[in-house]
């Protein structure tokens, strides 16, 4: 059925006021509109929701029956209404986020945004190098809420994904497999690579790359930060598979180029995690909301532009 709340609202009304005009008076519409919802609300259910009887209305044993559904929907709507109407007016609260570091680039913009709406909200972010320890700061209560790449499965949290995370291999402008398109994940090899550390989200997804393929990376460099991964990569020491959220700004000012390898970007997801056993606070609730309902539009924006392969 592809039914509207609105037209459950009409069906309501009418059934408990038994007139088509005296629901159509209620709700500011006109007869023949209600009518009009009342005809296609039983087209969509496929059997009669009232028996007629002149003018006066009467509701079918079909409608009894729908109109038991029909008001828990309703309610579940005013429910969802009262939660976000309470959100938008939080006030007050210490906010606690985690994140790895790769998060630490678009994070902080986020946070401006939710800040317009909520100036009140004291934010304190809490930057760890990698997974694992994100992992051991949400064990030890120390984050409302933490954002990471692929959730834990070593502890029982709450995890939902709120934008794509896409993962790519770099090089310095001039690099020779700039001009290759769609060059395999083979043709890598002949070339060092400057990694993240184990442990790191970043340096999982890489080794998948590699291990799908049945290959093994080159590895010359093992760094646990990603701004000087870059800056090794620039200094032409090698080539690095990093977040695109990492390197927008390079990319942007042509001091890195995305190399445009076959089965890449590599997407993962962002996600908003927090412990399933922990009842959020308010401030917590709206910013977990405000990511759900805004992150991808947000990042989305960021990353079409730096996808494009370098010529």
């Amino acid at each position: 059925m592809n039914i509207t709340f609105r037209q459950l609202r009409v069906f309501v009304e009418v059934a408990q006021r038994s007139s088509m005009a005296r629901a159509a008076e209620a709700l500011h519409l006109t007869p023949p509109a209600v009518s009009m919802q009342i005809k296609e609300i039983e087209g969509q259910v496929g059997l009669p929701l009232f028996d007629r009887h002149g003018r006066a209305l009467s509701l079918s044993t079909a409608g009894e029956y729908f109109l038991v559904h029909a008001r828990r929907l309703l309610a579940a709507l005013k429910e969802a209404d009262d939660a976000m109407a309470r959100l938008k007016r939080v006030e007050h609260g210490l906010l606690t986020i985690g994140m790895v570091s790769t998060a630490k680039y678009f994070v902080p913009h986020l946070l401006a945004r939710f800040h317009l709406d909520h100036p009140g909200v004291e934010v304190r972010l809490r930057v760890v190098g990698n997974r694992e320890q994100l992992v051991a700061l949400m064990q030890t209560g120390e984050a409302d809420l933490s954002i990471m790449g692929r959730p834990p499965r070593e502890i029982a949290t709450r995890a939902e994904a709120f934008a794509q995370h896409p993962l790519v291999f770099v090089a310095p402008p001039g690099h020779p497999l700039l001009a290759r398109p769609q060059a395999p994940v083979a043709a890598l090899g002949g070339y060092a690579l400057i990694a993240r550390e184990h442990g790191s989200g970043t340096r999982n997804a890489m080794e998948t790359v590699f291990s799908e393929h049945r290959l093994s990376p080159r590895i010359a460099m093992e760094m646990s930060s990603n701004e000087t991964i870059k800056q090794a990569v620039m200094a032409g020491l090698g080539l690095s598979f990093l977040s695109l959220h990492t390197v927008g700004l390079e990319l942007r000012t042509g001091l890195l180029a995305v190399l445009d390898i076959a089965g890449t970007p590599v997407m993962r997801t962002w996600n908003v995690v927090h412990m399933g056993n922990k009842l959020l606070s308010p401030a917590a609730e709206a910013f977990r909301y405000f990511l759900i309902e805004h992150g991808q539009a947000f990042l989305g924006a960021q990353d079409g532009p730096l996808l494009r392969p370098a010529a």
